[in-house]
């Protein structure tokens, strides 16, 4: 009887923890959570794979707790309003925020192999900084550059990494301007 007991505690104990360990916090995902988001993702890169419209390649998908964040530079704005609508029509996403830019037709028409390069090595650079970074977590941060300007957009834990984020990539050369859409995790 006595050893019954304790075994029937120690189960339901250890129970409780693994609930705790499975747990989220505010700006932390459960396994459970991190899964369904990595599913969405998935999810909504392939509708935009698969949608006639969206050049996908161009579009970052990003997702946290069931909210979908797209970032990137598209050629028109039906192709924006096109890749909202193949998110929203994947099942479970809860919100799409489209942070996606439209290309200026003439900027696009203008662009040498030198200025695609030295958006590269701008882009490069500012994920160097992010990485060597003890504040912002560059896994959490997708970086973009069009003739200079710098494009960040992800979910980051606090107003203090998006804050710092914003401040490095200015700090890099080459950069025109930056546009921080990096969203803080929700509560």
């Amino acid at each position: 009887m006595k050893r019954s007991l304790i075994l029937g505690s120690a189960t339901a104990l250890l129970s409780a923890l693994a609930l705790i360990a499975c747990s989220s916090t505010p700006t932390q995902r459960s396994a459970g959570e991190t899964v369904d988001d990595s599913v969405l993702t998935g999810k909504v890169k392939t509708a935009l794979v698969d949608n006639d419209v969206v050049k996908a390649g161009e579009v970052n998908v990003d997702t946290y707790k069931g909210v979908v964040q797209l970032n990137g530079t598209v050629d028109t704005e039906a192709e924006k309003a096109a890749a909202t609508k193949a998110a929203k029509s994947v099942t479970g996403v809860k919100e799409v925020r489209n942070n996606i830019q439209i290309k200026s037709t003439k900027v696009a028409a203008d662009r040498s192999a030198g200025q695609v390069i030295d958006d590269a090595t701008i882009t490069a650079s500012v994920k160097t900084k992010l990485i060597e970074d003890e504040i912002t977590k560059a896994h959490q941060i997708n970086v973009d550059t069009r003739s200079g300007v710098v494009q960040l957009g992800g979910f980051v834990d606090s107003a203090a990494a998006k804050n710092r984020a914003g401040e490095l990539a200015r700090s890099a050369s080459g950069v025109k301007d930056v546009q921080n859409e990096l969203e803080i995790k929700s509560k």
